[in-house]
């Protein structure tokens, strides 16, 4: 998983008043966890948005007084009316700790059960996933080439090396469901076994005479 950089100033006064003196001059209050003790800093509105507003998940290396700390996102808090970004808490990564987070999910391939008309319905936009922080992934890639009318790919059934996916194991991930348009897999398969025992039939019958 990449690693983006954020700049970040400690902050010398903490509480509603002075976050809200912060958040008028484009700036956000957010606390570090889990290096240390606990680190109240502010960092700029705008740098903050590129993160926060994307579909990657990334590591952060952020910069406070001098000093560089890896951390992921742990919380993010929104204004309910604008939607702007109005405290966030990092949590402190470390090579030895196992870290908790979700990742998106990428869907591969070509269904055969979607191509005969079936719907295809992904229930994981992201899943939730355990891991020494250099053993994850940017995203969780699954192949659903293989995946006919009727069949699915549950959580139990995703493997990836040293990650541990989290959750009930009987979900399903992603799965494609049949429809009014649909052409049964079942029924193609059916005519081309029907077909190839035609055609052996014939053969023999041939051979006899």
């Amino acid at each position: 998983m990449k690693t983006v950089s954020l700049s970040g100033s400690l902050r010398e006064n903490v509480g509603s008043k002075d976050a809200k003196v912060l958040r008028k001059e484009g700036r956000v209050p957010g606390v570090l966890y889990g290096d240390g003790g606990n680190i109240h800093f502010h960092v700029k509105e705008t740098e903050l948005n590129k993160l926060v507003f994307t579909p990657e998940v990334t590591f952060i290396q952020i910069e406070l007084d001098g000093k560089q700390h890896k951390a992921i996102f742990k919380e993010i808090q929104f204004h309910p009316v604008t939607d702007r970004i109005t405290h966030f808490d990092l949590m402190a990564v470390t090579e030895d700790k196992l870290v908790s987070i979700a990742l998106p999910v990428k869907l591969t391939g070509n269904s055969p059960g979607v191509l005969n008309g079936g719907k295809l319905r992904q229930n994981y936009r992201k899943l939730k996933v355990k891991a020494l922080a250099k053993d994850l992934p940017e995203f969780i890639t699954l192949d659903i080439s293989k995946l006919k009318i009727g069949m699915a790919i549950r959580l139990g059934e995703i493997e990836i090396p040293n990650v541990t996916v989290q959750g009930d194991m009987r979900d399903v991930a992603v799965s494609v469901k049949t429809s009014r348009n649909a052409v049964a897999d079942a029924i193609e398969e059916e005519d081309a076994e029907g077909a190839e025992d035609a055609a052996a039939e014939g053969a023999s019958e041939a051979a006899a005479e």
